[in-house]
């Protein structure tokens, strides 16, 4: 929400020397966010001129100058620039006669741009200043031709400051405004709370006397769909204003307002409309009174209907729109934007306005069902004050009379059929238990009066009813935000809670704790991607097999190109790695640990009845929900590009492989006390021969491996990418309950090596582990170091080279006894593998 301060300074009283920065500053003490600081972007002496004469010169590039003779001062007196007080200035608008006023900048001054003015050379002239168009102050698009102040209906003297006069030396503030602060949308709501936070007085804009006895137009809510059992309309009001001329000039000061505002001026009857919503608070819509046919119907759309809005595309309508109609269907789409059959416009004399109140859900959901927000629908959805609808009315009436030549009309409609807020009981001690500050009982009162409230005595304290423009006040925590609000922030204490002995992280929340550490140590850059991915993305990744992966896909994705729940934390991986080396960043680690959504083949999910959300869901109506969620694991994943080891002296580049994830993967076991066996796999999306399955025993876990050379160029990634994801709940549960730790020996150690012949097909892991078994206690660490196949080894087998280190607790271990060990664990991988010592 956009403020200008002069229009502020209306409804609240505003300190002499109020600076946009104090103003903020009042504002945040009560809530309200600030956001940004607007201004004119124009400056220095800009003064009304008036056109003594003029010259047109042809030029060779068949372009007509005008070289005029404009008086920026009254006769005897300096200009604001110091200079004289007619300058000849350079014009290439035709637009203006002798004698017309217009607005220059005189040198010195800047213009939006920024484009400093000075005095120059041009044409064969110096065009001492410039004579200023619309666009170039900002306050227009016309550019053809220039401002001439009698299309203002302005006359004002010669050399007065054209900022003032134009409003053109104000600015605004901006402010966020929660989606529970809907009355903060207005001028009426922020003047109202900025006299909340300073004491100032406060001129509610919507006290004024209203006419009640309106007939003449006929209007009839028809609402045969309610949503949640509400009605959609529950205030309609009209009036009627004859003989307007639509095409009067919007004055300067409200065209300066509106756009501060954030709001571009259009037309003196839509500014006068878009001002009082601004204003109050309370969108407004006026119709062409002579292009309705019939009385109006406020009703649902019929199956079919189409309606064509004022930015011109047709829409399809859907049953749950709430429509504004008459006898020749649609004429507006209710609370979001109004049909273009009945749009004010240049030829419009008779204008009906509209001043509604409608249920928020149902504008909520007609604006996102067509795409379609405005400046009404985020009022609406958030809740509009329902007894400001005929002040709005009648402030909009009392401009048109004013600004654009109307007569106020008799004729009007009115239907209220709102309810009275229920009261809300605030037990004594209540806020203070809440709060943990003891309000005193005039504090609390006077807070809740501040805001509007109604007070009445009550037994065990008060009963509260909230004014109407405060829907969200609806429980007693409400009231009490409201008290601590008004009361002040600074009155609440910072107390740090203390933990209660025996608590403290779950096992599993300190197990992937662990393991985020433990990645992170090892210079893993940890990362959080979108869980929104392609159907494409879910199929490559989501199985290692070529067969089709069950996947959840939204019924309301925010990107239809990405309306599937992720299976795998691979996608997002790749998107951020493509992202970061966009960057410059050529060497990566990165990892991710979130869930990933598997459902079961053949289940539906999400089928459940949400509950109403206005009491406790039963257990049968819990149960069903959670029946209603797909499974989700949480996964965890790594990602490699670029080098392992940095181009340096002494040292060439070391690139990343399937070795370097392989490694990761094996401290994500050492960090909770898991060994994770490494087999040789297979992925559709890995490259064949470095691709790993990974396994607790004999359950498979997760993969590794290097990306398929075609799949990283369609990521726009190296060609060696290599990635691991495992299934960290898998993990966790095969983990003990506490990580064992290893005595360091003090004995040395002996160290052999063995190789062994086997057949190509025996993987490398099992011979290892056969070697290691029969070994014995003896055998401290066995690495594999190498494994050849060329010329010694027959075609059909392999070499496989095991490094082992000996060493015994109690004593130093002799060679033979070391080789003895080491031939043991030879024996049995030759009873297993048929594996022969090597030559």
């Amino acid at each position: 929400m956009r403020v200008p301060l002069s229009w502020l300074a209306e409804y609240v009283e505003l300190p002499t020397r109020a600076t946009p920065e104090s103003v903020q500053e009042a504002l945040v003490k009560v809530g309200l966010e600030e956001e940004d600081i607007h201004r004119v972007e124009l400056s220095g002496p800009i003064v009304v001129g008036q056109v003594l004469e003029f010259v047109d010169e042809p030029q060779k590039n068949g372009k007509v100058i005008r070289w005029c003779q404009v008086r920026v001062a009254p006769e005897g007196t300096v200009a604001a620039d110091g200079g004289e007080a007619v300058h000849g200035i350079v014009c290439g608008a035709h637009n203006f006669e002798p004698g017309d006023k217009v607005v220059v900048t005189l040198p010195g001054s800047v213009l939006p741009g920024p484009f400093p003015i000075a005095a120059r050379k041009t044409y064969g002239h110096v065009s001492d200043g410039m004579i200023a168009s619309a666009r170039e102050l900002g306050i227009g698009d016309d550019h053809d031709g220039i401002l001439t102040l009698k299309t203002l209906g302005l006359d004002p003297e010669i050399g007065t400051d054209a900022l003032t006069l134009l409003g053109l030396d104000d600015t605004a503030i901006e402010i966020n405004v929660t989606p529970d602060r809907g009355y903060a949308f207005s001028m009426r709501g922020v003047a109202r709370e900025y006299a909340h936070s300073t004491g100032a007085r406060f001129s509610d804009p919507a006290a004024r006397d209203v006419p009640t006895s309106l007939t003449g137009v006929d209007v009839r809510v028809d609402d045969l769909a309610p949503i949640r059992g509400k009605v959609g309309c529950s205030v309609f009001v009209t009036r009627v204003v004859t003989g307007v001329d639509a095409e009067a000039p919007t004055p300067p000061w409200m065209a300066a307002r509106l756009r501060l505002a954030g709001i571009r001026s259009l037309s003196i009857l839509v500014d006068i409309t878009n001002y009082v919503m601004l204003e109050l608070g309370q969108p407004i819509h006026g119709y062409d009174r002579d292009a309705l046919t019939g009385g109006i119907v406020v009703r649902r759309a019929h199956a079919g209907e189409t309606l064509t809005t004022l930015d011109n595309v047709e829409r399809a309508l859907q049953n749950e729109d709430l429509l504004i109609t008459d006898e020749s269907g649609p004429i507006g789409l209710a609370g979001v934007m109004g049909g273009d059959s009945t749009e004010m416009n240049t030829s419009t004399s008779n204008v009906l306005i509209e001043a509604a109140n409608f249920d928020p859900v149902s504008i909520a959901r007609t604006a996102r069902r067509h795409k379609l927000p405005s400046e009404a629908s985020k009022r609406f959805e958030r809740g509009v004050d329902p007894h400001v609808a005929a002040a709005a009315a009648d402030r909009v009436v009392e401009l048109m009379v004013k600004l654009a030549g109307g007569s106020a009309s008799s004729e009007g409609s009115w239907i209220d059929t709102t309810v009275a807020a229920t009261p809300i009981s605030l037990p004594t001690g209540f806020a203070a238990s809440l709060i943990g500050v003891n309000y005193t009982d005039a504090e609390e009162r006077g807070a809740l009066t501040e805001i509007g409230c109604t007070l009445e005595n009550a037994e065990n304290g008060l009963l509260v009813t909230p004014p109407t423009w405060r829907p969200d006040l609806t429980g007693k925590a409400d009231l009490v935000e409201e008290i601590a609000r008004i009361v002040g922030y600074d009155r609440i204490p910072s107390v740090l809670p203390v933990a209660p002995p025996g608590h403290g992280l779950t096992p599993a929340q300190a197990a992937r704790r662990a393991v985020a550490g433990a990645l992170a140590s090892a210079g893993s850059t940890e990362v959080l991607a979108y869980p929104f991915v392609t159907a494409d993305s879910n199929a490559l990744f989501g199985s290692a097999i070529d067969e089709p992966t069950p996947a959840i896909t939204l019924a309301n994705a925010m990107d239809a190109g990405r309306a599937q729940l992720r299976t795998s934390l691979l996608p997002g991986l790749l998107e951020i790695a493509h992202r970061n080396l966009s960057r410059g960043l050529t060497d990566q680690s990165l990892s991710e640990i979130g869930v990933v959504f598997r459902p079961s083949p053949g289940v539906q999910y999400g089928s459940a009845t949400l509950p109403s959300g206005t009491e406790r869901p039963s257990e049968g109506a819990l149960a069903a929900l959670d029946d209603g969620i797909p499974p989700q694991p949480r996964y965890v994943a790594v990602l490699e590009l670029g080098n392992a080891i940095a181009k340096q002296p002494g040292q060439q580049p070391v690139a990343v492989g399937v070795a370097d994830v392989l490694a990761r993967v094996a401290q994500i076991g050492l960090a909770v006390g898991v060994h994770i066996d490494v087999v040789q796999g297979a992925h559709k999306a890995l490259h064949p021969g470095r691709t790993a399955e990974l396994r607790i025993g004999d359950v498979p876990i997760g993969f590794a491996g290097e990306l398929l050379p075609d799949i990283a160029a369609e990521h726009d990634l190296p060609r060696v990418v290599a990635v691991a994801e495992l299934n960290l709940d898998a993990v966790l549960d095969a983990a003990p309950e506490v990580v064992p730790t290893h005595t360091i020996l003090t004995q040395p150690a002996a160290t052999q090596d063995l190789s062994l012949v086997v057949s190509s097909y025996v993987a490398a892991a099992d011979v290892r582990e056969a070697v290691r078994t029969g070994a014995g206690g003896l055998l401290e660490d066995i690495r594999l170091v190498d494994d050849y196949r060329g010329s010694g080894v027959d075609d059909e087998q392999k070499s496989l080279t095991f490094a082992l280190r000996f060493r015994a607790s109690d004593r130093t271990l002799t060679a033979a006894e070391a080789s003895e060990a080491k031939l043991a664990g030879a024996e049995r991988a030759g009873e297993l593998f048929g594996a022969t010592i090597r030559d």
